[in-house]
């Protein structure tokens, strides 16, 4: 049998990228700084365990990677674990910038080391959860977004650096109907720049996207394919993408408006 290890597993993307790898018949480690949740949610998806675990902490991984090693060959790793504290730099309390950097950053950096390792001279897929704030500047999100840059960078770099045998995947999302999403400011430009879109994801879409990059070349991949390329654009010309954001940051403060608005009753 072959086992698998999703970090943040608990709720939202992560649960549904476990439920698919249990669905495709992996032996499935769900992780979660909640360890009820993660032990509810592996209960309630027949995953085979689920483990409370702090992704800043380094050991962890090596004990995770172990446990899924004991279940089955390890060929899956998805560094799915993130915190979204928005808002501009200057807002940040020191202690939401250092959560947001271990988190995000640190805690990817842990995955991926333990996962080769464990993969040893077999094959293997990572798949880190980046974001499309991570293509390009988008204010309101600047650590947030600092951060997932550095994942789509770090897993660049990565992909390079393993044998063939081992695919390192970045997914960049849109804003997911999530948790995450939902605890932010609504009046915060970050919150305003996401709703822009045309729509927000789903977690179901979203955790599709990330299991079918196992096995594939493709090493970044943002959802939807449009808002990658426009926010990539946005780096080329930094001072036309300020007149943008105003314009974007419109856009989406009537979408949350639209959103939060009473339906009528019939």
């Amino acid at each position: 049998m072959e086992s698998c290890v999703v970090t943040g597993g608990a709720r939202g993307i992560g649960r549904g990228i476990a439920e698919r790898m249990v669905g495709r018949g992996y032996a499935v480690v769900v992780t979660d700084v909640d360890g009820n949740g993660a032990r509810r949610t592996a209960e309630e998806i027949g995953a085979a365990v689920g483990l409370e675990q702090d992704v800043r902490d380094a050991a962890g991984h090596r004990f995770v990677a172990t446990t899924a090693s004991d279940l089955g060959r390890l060929t899956a790793w998805f560094n799915n674990a993130g915190v979204g504290d928005d808002g501009r730099l200057a807002d940040l309390t020191d202690e939401q910038v250092q959560r947001l950097v271990e988190v995000n950053l640190l805690g990817c950096l842990w995955g991926m080391r333990a996962a080769l390792d464990a993969f040893g001279s077999g094959r293997g897929d990572i798949v880190n959860t980046a974001s499309l704030s991570g293509l390009g500047p988008v204010p309101g999100y600047s650590v947030y977004a600092a951060t997932k840059a550095a994942i789509v960078s770090a897993t660049m770099s990565v992909s390079a650096e393993v044998p063939r045998r081992v695919r390192v995947h970045a997914l960049c999302p849109d804003g997911v109907q999530t948790a995450l999403l939902d605890g932010q400011d609504p009046d915060g430009l970050g919150s305003q720049l996401v709703h822009s879109g045309s729509r927000i994801l789903t977690v179901d879409e979203t955790a599709d996207a990330a299991v079918a990059l196992l096995g594939s070349r493709r090493v970044v991949r943002s959802l939807p394919g449009w808002r990658g390329g426009l926010v990539r654009s946005s780096t080329l010309a930094p001072s036309v993408a300020q007149h943008g954001t105003r314009l974007f940051a419109a856009r989406g403060r009537r979408a949350i408006a639209r959103r939060s608005r009473p339906r009528g009753g019939g």
